[in-house]
C-alpha cells in the first residue's frame, strides 16, 4: 500500500510542477489543526515527514491569523502555539486579524500565486480548496501524511492547460511571420513556405508529460570470461617433414639415431667406471 501510495503522489506532482509552475522546494502552509495534529500524533520532525511525503525538501509557513487562533484557544493549545511560532511567516494582506480559514484562503486566492501546499485537517477548508485548481492539498491520518488524489476535473483542466501551450499564441506567429519575411529579403527568395510551426509534445493521455518512467532494456551479455574454459591449442596434424636418407627408408634412419644415442650413453657409463 506504501509503494501504490507514493506513486500517486508522484503522479500528482508531475501534474503540479508541469501543468502549474511548482518548483523545488515546496512551500507548505500549515493551520493550526494541521500543526496540533503533528504534535498529538508525534510527527515529528514535521519537515522531515513532510519531505518523506512528497520527495523533496519543504518550507513551512503560517500566518499571523493562525498564531493568533492558535493563543485563543488557550493552554491546552500552548504546545502547539510554540511550535507554530517556528515556522516561516507568510504576509497576508489584511490589517485586521480574520479566522484562520479565512485567511489562509486570502492568501491562496483564485490561482495560488505563491504556489503553496495547504495543510489542514479541516474538512469545509479541503472542500474549499478542492474547487480551485492548482491546490495541492496535505492532510494526515493518524500517524500517516497524504497528499489529495486529483479530482476529474483537474485532470481535464490540466489537458487544456496543455493543449493551449502546444499551440502557437498570435504574438509568436506575428514573430515568425516578421522573421521569415526578413529572411526573404535577405535572400530575395519569395518561394519559401509561411508555416505555422506547431509545438507538439504530446504523451499518452494527451500531455506532453511522460506517463512513465521509462528504463532502458538490458540486453543480453556473453559469458563471463573467468568461468569459461581455455580454448586448446589445436593438434597439428601435417607434421613437418622428416629427413630421409637417400634410399627413401625412413625407419633406418630413425633406428640408427637411436642406436648411436644408445651407445652414446653405453660409453659414457663406460668412461665413468674406469
Amino acid at each position: 500500500m506504501r509503494l501504490k501510495r507514493q506513486k500517486r503522489v508522484r503522479k500528482s506532482l508531475r501534474i503540479y510542477i508541469t501543468c502549474f509552475g511548482f518548483r523545488k522546494p515546496f512551500k507548505v502552509l500549515c493551520d493550526g489543526t494541521f500543526v496540533h495534529h503533528l504534535l498529538v500524533n508525534r510527527i515529528v520532525p514535521a519537515d522531515d515527514a513532510l519531505a518523506n511525503l512528497l520527495g523533496a525538501s519543504v518550507k513551512l509557513f503560517t500566518t499571523r491569523c493562525v498564531l493568533a487562533e492558535l493563543k485563543r484557544l488557550g493552554q491546552s493549545y500552548s504546545q502547539s502555539l510554540d511550535a507554530a511560532n517556528n515556522l516561516m511567516i507568510a504576509r497576508c494582506e489584511h490589517e485586521k486579524l480574520k479566522a484562520a480559514d479565512a485567511c489562509i484562503a486570502e492568501v491562496i486566492g483564485e490561482t495560488n500565486p505563491e504556489h503553496f501546499f495547504v495543510a489542514t485537517q479541516d474538512g469545509d477548508l479541503r472542500k474549499k480548496f478542492q474547487e480551485i485548481h492548482g491546490v495541492p492539498i496535505i492532510f494526515a491520518l493518524r500517524n500517516a501524511l497524504f497528499l489529495e488524489p486529483i479530482s476529474a476535473s483537474l485532470r481535464q483542466h490540466a489537458k487544456t492547460l496543455d493543449e493551449e501551450h502546444s499551440h502557437m499564441s498570435e504574438l509568436e506567429q506575428n514573430m515568425l511571420k516578421k522573421r521569415v519575411q526578413r529572411i526573404k529579403e535577405e535572400l530575395g527568395d519569395q518561394d519559401l513556405p509561411e508555416q505555422p510551426v506547431k509545438k507538439k509534445l504530446e504523451g499518452k493521455n494527451g500531455m506532453w508529460v511522460k506517463d512513465r518512467v521509462r528504463f532502458k532494456r538490458k540486453k543480453a551479455k556473453g559469458p563471463n570470461p573467468l568461468s569459461c574454459k581455455k580454448k586448446k591449442k589445436p593438434e597439428n596434424k601435417n607434421p613437418g617433414p622428416t629427413k630421409k636418407r637417400e634410399d627413401g627408408n625412413e625407419n633406418a634412419t630413425r633406428s640408427r639415431s637411436r642406436e648411436r644415442r644408445r651407445s652414446r650413453g653405453h660409453t659414457q657409463s663406460a668412461q665413468a667406471e674406469n
